[in-house]
């Protein structure tokens, strides 16, 4: 199986050993991101306030690593949420929905314990290149 590994600097290089996301060519095209914090790449800092600028921060990423792989937010099929705090949901939620066009990906959301950084959001996305 050939897998085209995604790399850029419009999102925070990866803090571990992972990818920010691989696109596997013999599968349509698919690309599976890392999971995403609110990692500013300009300053390579965890963006100040809430989980509503974070999770704006975190789609921020995520929407510069599926252009780096040939895609795009209206072609995510599967999110995965991660919230320190599920109490949160809401106002993450309201973020999540601002960034898609109402054609809504398949999605689960799950409370953690602790995130890297200690943030309170992170997400994880499968799109198509089309």
């Amino acid at each position: 199986m050939s897998k085209k590994i995604v790399a850029t600097d419009n999102a925070p290089k990866a803090l571990g050993p992972y990818s920010q996301g691989v696109v596997l060519t013999e599968c349509k095209n698919l690309v599976f991101s890392s999971g995403q914090v609110a990692i500013d790449p300009a300053t390579g800092k965890l963006v100040e306030g809430d989980v509503v600028a974070q999770t704006h921060q975190v789609f921020k990423n995520l929407n510069a690593i599926l252009a780096a792989a040939g895609s795009s937010l209206k072609n995510v099929i599967k999110t995965t949420v991660f919230l320190k705090n599920m109490d949160d949901f809401k106002a993450m939620n309201e973020v999540y929905a601002s960034y898609f066009d109402g054609n809504f990906p398949a999605r689960s959301t799950v409370q953690v314990v602790k995130l890297p950084l200690d943030v309170a959001v992170e997400v994880e996305v499968i799109a198509y290149v089309a």
